[in-house]
């Protein structure tokens, strides 16, 4: 992963900071003792409440999590336990995944305390917001942070990474799919390429129109910035992602015609058993 250059000043800190007396160092090495055992807790959730569907879309079981009391104090417990962390100790790798999980864990409790609902973009703190990303919804070092502060004033800023957009969920259809595990960082470059892969292969991220031109997600509008800031810029990335089969028609007809985005909840057929209220 490559972090901007606030990061070296962190590096060099911690470094510094171990050098100078065995008890930061022991500190330093302790932390990196615990950090395997970080996320285990949100594995063990997504383990129990992701269900992939024939569809191809991995869907979480909303209706199943809300009605487990337990299962809700592990997840409260989990993101209570991230918003006490120091992030400013962690590696890049460790700091990413831990934003990433974050983020992820906060986006299902939002659904699980607001379900039942048809789509993330229904939860609306104010009558004209267009969604819950705004809202302030967790405190870190301190600071309030919102989903939007999250992804965008840290991940996006702080990391040089377009496959950001593969990591963190929206509770939606069309968005890249939440794994059934947590992220981690020691396996984290090749999950990123993996949940890339698997989206730009899907009917989610590029769709061969009738006429041979693309239709594509609506992420690579959205954040056109993040994938070469422009049209080419998207189709390489593509390129890079996409199977042989995939990736002739593109070179083909390189050209970009229609943007498709769903904002369906990504639930669990078992939670659509439970039934949906419309909530407008």
């Amino acid at each position: 992963m490559i972090r901007f250059l606030q990061a070296g000043a962190v590096a060099l800190m911690l470094i510094l900071l171990a050098a100078g007396t065995g008890v930061e160092a022991e500190t330093m090495t302790e932390t990196s003792e615990n950090l395997p055992a970080r996320h285990t807790g949100w594995t063990g959730l997504l383990t129990r409440y992701v269900q992939p569907s024939q569809d191809g879309v991995n869907r979480f079981d909303y209706a199943r999590l809300k009605a487990s009391p337990a299962d809700r104090v592990r997840l409260d417990a989990y993101i209570a336990a991230l918003s006490e962390t120091d992030f400013e100790t962690l590696s890049d790798d460790e700091a990413f995944v831990s934003w990433v999980n974050l983020y992820n864990a906060l986006t299902v409790r939002l659904i699980v305390e607001n379900y039942p609902v048809r789509s993330i973009t229904r939860i609306k703190p104010s009558l004209f917001a267009v969604g819950p990303w705004k809202q302030d919804i967790i405190t870190v070092g301190g600071r309030q942070l919102s989903l939007d502060d999250i992804e965008h004033n840290i991940l996006r800023r702080d990391w040089d990474e377009p496959r950001i957009h593969y990591a963190v969920n929206c509770a939606s259809v069309s968005c890249p799919d939440l794994m059934a595990r947590a992220w981690e960082a020691a396996t984290l470059d090749q999950d990123l390429d993996r949940a890339a892969r698997a989206y730009v292969n899907s009917s989610r991220g590029v769709r061969i129109r009738r006429n041979g031109t693309l239709a594509v997600s609506t992420i690579y509008k959205w954040y056109r910035k993040d994938f070469g800031n422009s049209e080419a810029g998207v189709i390489a990335h593509l390129l890079e992602h996409a199977e042989p089969e995939l990736a002739a028609h593109i070179r083909a007809n390189p050209d970009i015609t229609d943007y498709d985005y769903d904002w369906s909840l990504n639930e669990a057929e078992t939670s659509a058993e439970h039934g949906r209220q419309d909530d407008e």
